[in-house]
């Protein structure tokens, strides 16, 4: 019964004894706020100004050009968000994206091409490395891939509603040579 009784009393006392030193531990003065905002500023407020070319990447090249590339006479911008999207009339619907992750690494898109099922293949656009994403069950569609030579990687993938028209990584690598020339 000794045992027992020693036993509870040891285990009260570690727990008083973390209760006293834990709510002593958890005090912080001040007030919560989330990093990069100040104390007493309202946060209900957007500094629109700060987000002024956040699409801009969407208009890397004229919508002609896209069509043009891609051979059609004009390309409908279809979303602009993450991924820029246009449609494009040509003898079929052309679906077009292009996307820059601006922290993006090339070799973690083409390790992620991969891991998705696409055959990979190393290219060269206007002297910058690049590779093509296919699909072998979507031969008419095709992505290529370039780092950005402001950093991170760009990528344009061609998708026409019917067969693509010679090889189906010509108008991708087409989009790539034109932003990659500063020709827009």
């Amino acid at each position: 019964m000794a045992r027992i009784r020693t036993r509870r009393a040891a285990v009260a006392s570690t727990i008083a004894i973390a209760t006293v030193v834990g709510v002593g531990a958890c005090n912080v003065d001040g007030t919560p706020v989330r990093e990069g905002r100040e104390a007493g500023v309202d946060t209900g407020h957007v500094d629109t100004d700060k987000f002024e070319n956040l699409l801009a990447e969407c208009e890397i090249l004229p919508a002609n050009q896209i069509a043009e590339a891609v051979g059609g006479q004009i390309a409908d911008p279809s979303f602009f968000g993450a991924n820029c999207r246009w449609t494009v009339m040509a003898p079929s619907t052309v679906e077009v994206m292009f996307n820059w992750f601006e922290w993006g690494s090339y070799t973690h898109e083409k390790d992620a091409a991969k891991r998705l099922g696409y055959t990979t293949e190393n290219v060269t656009v206007r002297s910058q490395a690049a590779f093509t994403a296919r699909d072998a069950k979507r031969p008419n569609v095709c992505g290529v891939t370039s780092k950005a030579p402001s950093g991170g990687v760009y990528t344009w993938w061609v998708e026409p509603s019917g067969a693509a028209r010679g090889d189906a990584c010509d108008a991708p690598i087409k989009l790539m040579e034109l932003i990659l020339s500063g020709a827009f």
